[in-house]
């Protein structure tokens, strides 16, 4: 049988740290208050565009599979915080790798990277292509405002990616099933209002857009979307819950995470967590906890992996994944981005400035 085998895999880190400390100094908020609402100690603000990080992560990910870019057959990025619209990011991506292939962008918000991976596996498993890069990378700080607590602190900046190749083997290996969903009645609950093409132009006003964020909404929807999904990949896999190895979560807060593996009956040492060094990345938040998973020894050949999704939209995905029979990188970049001369506090001081003015108008 044809599977899609994960050969590779990198993730990218900006320098600058935001801690809860940090943020205290300029809202009312503490690390206590965040930890034990959210999971978070810390986040990393990037002083370089989404489409950078996303080639750095995806240099890495390219040596872990020993490959180049002229081995790609498609580059499939998912970013709901892309640098431009027109043209996409992923063509930024591919220029830097020197690869000659289809390249494009999907904005399914926090579920981005899952459905890249799923529309990836059906790309391979139809013969259609045989090695396919699939990147996760957002610079969600562009669109915080920081006199709103209950967003501000959850969100970071990071790019993960995995490399997926066509494999002939008797047993199935790589991603085994996956499902992708979106429940649109919900897309008022998280948002990036006034901005898009709806935006006058010509309004002084039109660059006041931000996250604006349902936390109470967004977990109950969260929990069930994440868990109907992953019962089904189960089911189409005909993979109880008790063979999964390692649930790899979408990090978003860490008590969705808790409900949703206790729902499963699975026991809370089986899901990955590290949404307490990056906070919630978005799309990057999947391929960033494999990298870290791998480098922590939690996923050893041949586990079976669940990973989920949900995320605006309101968007929700899954995967079960056969983990074939290689941990360790064949190789390693050195790609890096350019260092930063500046603190995670001084990268967002002008935008906390003007939105505190804004605010005491």
């Amino acid at each position: 049988m044809l599977c899609a085998e994960i050969t590779g895999w990198g993730k990218c880190l900006p320098p600058a740290v935001l801690t809860n400390d940090d943020l205290a100094t300029i809202m009312d908020t503490s690390d206590e208050w965040i930890r034990t609402r959210t999971g978070i100690g810390e986040r990393r603000i990037s002083h370089v565009g989404t489409a950078e990080m996303a080639t750095v992560a995806a240099k890495r990910a390219l040596a872990a599979a020993g490959l180049d870019g002229a081995d790609l057959d498609m580059i499939i990025l998912g970013t709901c915080s892309p640098d431009t619209l027109i043209p996409n990011i992923a063509a930024s991506v591919q220029q830097s790798l020197g690869a000659h292939c289809a390249a494009f962008d999907i904005n399914a918000a926090c579920s981005g990277f899952l459905y890249g991976l799923g529309m990836a596996s059906a790309q391979i498993q139809n013969g259609q292509c045989r090695r396919i890069l699939v990147i996760g990378a957002e610079r969600l700080s562009f669109y915080l405002n920081w006199t709103m607590r209950d967003t501000a602190v959850l969100f970071g900046d990071g790019a993960g990616a995995v490399i997926l190749e066509a494999k002939e083997s008797d047993t199935p290996v790589g991603v085994l099933s996956y499902a992708m969903h979106n429940d649109p009645t919900g897309r008022e609950h998280l948002k990036v209002s006034g901005f898009g093409t709806e935006m006058d132009r010509f309004d002084a006003e039109a660059t006041e857009f931000f996250l604006q964020f349902n936390g109470r909404e967004i977990f109950k929807r969260a929990v069930a979307g994440m868990g109907r999904l992953s019962q089904q990949v189960l089911e189409r896999a005909q993979v109880a819950p008790a063979e999964v190895d390692i649930v790899v979560p979408h990090q978003a807060n860490v008590r969705i995470i808790d409900t949703l593996v206790a729902k499963m009956g699975l026991p809370a040492e089986k899901a990955f967590v590290n949404i307490e060094k990056h906070g919630n990345t978005s799309a990057a938040t999947i391929p960033m906890a494999l990298c870290d998973a791998l480098e922590q020894g939690r996923i050893a050949p041949g586990d079976t992996l669940l990973s989920c999704a949900f995320g605006a939209g309101l968007t929700s995905a899954a995967a079960l994944i056969k983990w074939g029979d290689r941990t360790t990188p064949i190789d390693h970049s050195d790609a890096e981005l350019p260092p930063c001369e500046q603190t995670a506090l001084e990268l967002i001081a002008e935008a906390v400035a003007n939105q505190k003015a804004k605010l005491a108008e």
